[in-house]
């Protein structure tokens, strides 16, 4: 790929941006160099501003979601890429989340512009188990985990029965829910259709993945090898 598109790609500008930044003599090899638009360059030893290029495509990103955050520029109010450095925003291929965490939910988020793999952990057909932790309004019953795990369970305007979820009571008011599916506002729904109510939603693990030390609002890049167990 030709040097300057393939650092607009990357969000750092338009085209005719990067060949400003080209001639003011910013985009240097690693050895100190400066570059011009006719240069083949490895990746790695690229530098715009000495710093070294982000990561190219196929790029996973694992985000600490606060509470106040939407996953969606479509959506009123803050959105989760302003957690994240402005250009990330502008890669083509675009950086989408992977699945979409609600307003007031916390926890485990992945974003990526890496479009097969996108498809494959949200995807129905591959039942990547995702974990929730759960504050209720009110105690559990103590039925709730044969219900969720029965198969049978119906949400309100929907036809067909939601897969078994495996549920761990964790306090009198507080479960971890396990779920191979992704329905819309599925945890909610799911304790709403047994009488209570969801004070607080954490998303603590995806698949064999967890935040680990990742402090709220934090974020990270994802090493290949991480991503094997998906």
């Amino acid at each position: 790929m030709r040097l300057v598109r393939l650092i607009a790609n990357l969000g750092y500008g338009s085209q005719r941006d990067i060949r400003f930044l080209l001639r003011d003599g910013r985009v240097r090899h690693a050895d100190g160099r400066e570059l011009v638009e006719s240069d083949k360059v490895a990746h790695d030893d690229i530098r715009v501003d000495g710093e070294p290029l982000d990561p190219p495509a196929g790029l996973v990103i694992m985000l600490h979601k606060p509470a106040g955050y939407t996953c969606s520029s479509s959506d009123p109010g803050r959105i989760v890429y302003e957690l994240l450095p402005p250009r990330f925003m502008h890669r083509n291929p675009v950086l989408a989340p992977v699945g979409r965490l609600d307003r007031d939910t916390t926890g485990l988020l992945l974003l990526t512009d890496d479009g097969k793999l996108l498809h494959r952990l949200t995807s129905p057909r591959h039942h990547v188990p995702k974990t929730y932790d759960v504050t209720l309004d009110r105690p559990l019953e103590g039925t709730e985990a044969e219900i969720f795990a029965s198969g049978t369970l119906m949400l309100r305007s929907e036809k067909t029965p939601l897969a078994p979820a495996q549920l761990q009571v964790l306090g009198p008011n507080q479960a971890r829910l396990t779920l191979h599916e992704g329905r819309y506002h599925q945890v909610k729904r799911m304790f709403a259709a047994v009488g209570n109510h969801v004070v607080s939603l954490h998303r603590a693990g995806l698949g064999p993945l967890t935040l680990g030390d990742l402090p709220e609002g934090q974020w990270r890049v994802m090493a290949a090898e991480e991503l094997t167990g998906l």
